[in-house]
């Protein structure tokens, strides 16, 4: 392994499940050098057998991957994994007295029907964990053991609207927002299609999954509703374009009533005060500035004199978006800093 990447030597043990993915190498890469835990085990159920350098030489790490036969000998485990696996894995963990961290929509939900009907499958009434968002929820997140982190679309359009929802904001109620939001290919992971080649998507662009994308009930529970019963109409149409990381998403808000611009941008930097990773900016943010990295950017960019409103939001899909935000959550969890290791 290079030495350059090697984090602690001491402190709690750290294994990741589904760690050839995208995410998952993210989660290699950041673990490795995290400064509170050690890095023991990888598990690949396709690459076992594999070293990480074969498939990711940048990350300088020789490590074999392993296939996981439900060992439960880590302390901490991150679950990187397509959706629906982690319900087989996840009850033995948490009988283990285990910290699970997991980053696929398979615990996001309370609602049985909506996860049904957005995720396909069944799910079992409760089968919850506690929704880990850092900046709607970290007093939750501090006295829990597992933990689901959020999806990609839904932290950058959550972290876009929460101020607007928040039981403290003076800003008119929410009537509709029409959500228009662009993502990187490599949110559709690692497996080989062939629409999302290179060829097929270099000077492209298309939207897909319009108003039945999966993180839609993710984002309306989170903003205090459900997608079966909204108390605001509620549109999203997802975009994938020809870049390999990162959210932009444009989010038009109609409201009761006119609100001031400069009003709107000091409710928002109130809100975000105490989070480390959203940062409220005066100027339009771009995927470039929030790439390789956990922040969130957001900028509310016009208020219009009969109650419209536009915020833009953009992150690094693997980061902020799925790896990052889990190690972030890891570090609330273990009563350290927020920012260790990112």
């Amino acid at each position: 392994m290079n030495a350059s990447l090697d984090g602690a030597t001491s402190g709690p043990t750290v294994s990741i499940i589904g760690a050839s993915g995208y995410s998952g190498a993210e989660l290699t890469r950041l673990i490795l050098r995290h400064p509170a835990v050690r890095l023991e085990h990888l598990y690949a159920f396709s690459q076992a057998g594999k070293s990480v350098s074969s498939l990711y030489p940048a990350l300088g790490c020789d490590r074999i991957y392993r296939s996981y036969e439900g060992e439960t000998g880590s302390d901490i485990y991150f679950l990187a994994l397509p959706h629906g696996e982690a319900h087989a894995i996840v009850p033995k963990l948490q009988a283990a007295g285990k910290m699970v961290i997991d980053l696929s929509g398979d615990f996001r939900l309370r609602d049985t029907d909506e996860h049904e009907r957005f995720y396909g499958g069944r799910k079992s009434p409760d089968a919850v964990m506690t929704y880990a968002m850092p900046e709607l929820s970290r007093e939750a997140i501090a006295g829990a053991r597992t933990v689901s982190n959020p999806g990609c679309y839904a932290t950058a359009i959550i972290l876009g609207l929460a101020p607007l929802f928040a039981r403290s904001s003076a800003l008119p109620r929410v009537r509709s927002v029409a959500c228009t939001a662009i993502s990187g290919l490599s949110g559709a992971g690692r497996s080989s299609k062939t629409e999302l080649s290179f060829a097929e998507m270099s000077e492209n662009i298309r939207a897909y999954k319009v108003g039945v994308h999966q993180h839609t009930p993710e984002i309306m529970q989170a903003l205090g509703t459900s997608a079966r019963n909204p108390s605001f109409d509620f549109s999203f149409t997802p975009l994938i374009g020809p870049l390999v990381r990162g959210i932009y998403a444009t989010l038009s808000v109609t409201l009761d009533g006119p609100v001031d611009l400069k009003e709107a941008r000091s409710a928002y930097e109130a809100f975000y005060r105490n989070a480390p990773f959203t940062r409220v900016r005066s100027e339009m943010p771009e995927v470039r500035h929030v790439a390789h990295t956990n922040f969130c950017d957001l900028h509310v960019a016009y208020a219009g004199q009969h109650g419209t409103l536009t915020i833009v939001s953009t992150i690094d899909n693997l980061l902020k978006g799925a790896a990052g935000q889990a190690v972030e959550n890891m570090n609330i969890m273990l009563g350290i800093d927020e920012t260790a290791g990112l």
